[in-house]
């Protein structure tokens, strides 16, 4: 059994990635302010919800226990109440579920270690990179993950404070960590900053293997690079030689490149189906001169009949932008609109390694927060997506994780701080 901990969970893509692992595993909280992410989590994750428990709820009442979390709408700001209140009681019942079934502390400045488990495996963190990516920089924001910036990725430096709270709460620290980023995490601008994050991680006893992993080269038809690092418990020399024997023999970085699935695949264009013509038309942009440039910028990748390319470039928070992921034509556009379609908000999730089922169950509860707006538009349906993290990339890091604690931990040991893991019993490896 695995124990985990997701903190800037977002729409929970290492969840996903040990359900298709088929492990045992137990989510035991996730932490997330981004209520649209937080809802998506719970319906992906946990199917419908059964509201009956909250039916006795006033909308008052549904507010005061909210009020409690550090929530946002938006995931850059906090929740402006006065716009919470416009929300319909059923809304509010439903973010409550959701919050409740996801086992959801909200904000990560709010965590403490006190309201978490005592016993974690695994705790994962992919915080905000929007100070440390290329086109941050292009703004003029370096600040990437100074913790004295006070910024959004800075939020990294709570994982620190947390970690650094358990001993004194008498909880053992996760035996694995797992960041995951924008790999500009390692330029010039943000090396010493990084180099300080794993020196703090070192001093609390890990021993970090930093990758920068395409996710073309895990079996998905998207190139995608990013920066993990995977931080491993090893309270004493030997486990450190054990942990650095098995990356020297395992590097992920230098393996093979898996099979790429074919890019057809994650493309839904039968549009006799109704349901996935009214996509497309949603995603076909008005023919103007920005699109017109975007269409000649851009790669072709499906010409109306068949894909002509093997991969896509990285999906990010919005399509209908220049550079863009990639452009399909399409001939039955309506008059006035382009003759190439971006991707459809299901197919953004497709190409991050989610299943169908996990978009159409979302789109089918998709709720309105008030009248004539749903809480998902197209647009944050693509954020969500752009916001995850490839499934494919994220099934080879767990299975070194499980790999890695067989290996360390098969019988017990007793970490620094003396207080024993109940997982280290042999039956439980």
């Amino acid at each position: 059994m695995l124990k985990v901990v997701e903190t800037f969970s977002g729409i929970g893509s290492q969840a996903k990635a040990l359900s298709r692992m088929g492990i045992e595993y137990e989510i035991l909280n996730t932490v997330e302010w981004d209520i649209s992410a937080v809802y998506a989590y719970d319906i992906i994750h946990n199917g419908e919800q059964d509201l009956s428990p909250y039916e006795s709820l006033s909308k008052d009442e549904l507010l005061r226990i909210l009020a409690k979390y550090s929530l946002s709408t938006d995931g850059k700001e906090p929740a402006n109440p006065a716009f919470i209140r416009t929300w319909p009681a059923d809304a509010l019942r439903k973010v409550l579920c959701a919050i409740n079934r996801t086992k959801n502390l909200g904000s990560i400045t709010d965590v403490t270690a006190d309201m978490l488990p005592s016993y974690i495996d695994l705790l994962t963190y992919s915080f905000p990179c929007q100070d440390l990516s290329i086109s941050g920089s292009w703004h003029g924001n370096m600040s990437g993950i100074d913790r004295h910036k006070n910024n959004r990725s800075g939020m990294l430096w709570e994982i620190e404070r947390i970690l650094k709270e358990l001993h004194p709460s008498n909880k053992t620290p996760p035996k694995f960590l797992l960041m995951e980023n924008v790999s500009n995490i390692l330029s010039k601008p943000h090396r010493k900053n990084f180099a300080e994050w794993e020196g703090s991680l070192m001093s609390l006893g890990y021993v970090n293997k930093v990758y920068t992993l395409d996710a073309s080269n895990f079996g998905s038809p998207q190139k995608r690079v990013r920066t993990y690092m995977l931080s491993v418990l090893a309270p004493d020399d030997e486990r450190k030689k054990i942990v650095d024997i098995f990356f020297s023999e395992n590097n992920l970085g230098k393996q093979p490149a898996m099979t790429i699935k074919p890019l057809a695949d994650s493309l839904r264009t039968d549009y006799s189906k109704t349901e996935y013509k009214e996509e497309a038309d949603l995603s076909n942009p008005n023919d103007t001169p920005s699109r017109q440039k975007i269409y000649a910028d851009n790669e072709i990748i499906f010409d109306g009949e068949r894909t002509t390319a093997v991969t896509i470039k990285t999906l990010t928070t919005k399509q209908d932008r220049n550079p863009t992921s990639g452009l399909l034509e399409y001939p039955i556009h309506a008059e006035g609109k382009s003759k190439y379609r971006n991707f459809t908000p299901r197919e953004c999730f497709l190409l991050m390694g989610f299943d169908e089922n996990d978009f159409s169950l979302l789109k089918k509860n998709n709720f309105y927060i008030r009248k004539g707006r749903k809480l998902y538009s197209r647009e944050k349906f693509e954020k969500l997506a752009g916001n995850s993290i490839v499934v494919d990339v994220l099934v080879s890091i767990f299975k070194q994780v499980i790999e890695l604690k067989e290996m360390l931990w098969a019988s017990s040991y007793l970490p620094a701080n003396k207080k024993e893991h109940p997982n280290n019993k042999k039956q439980d490896k």
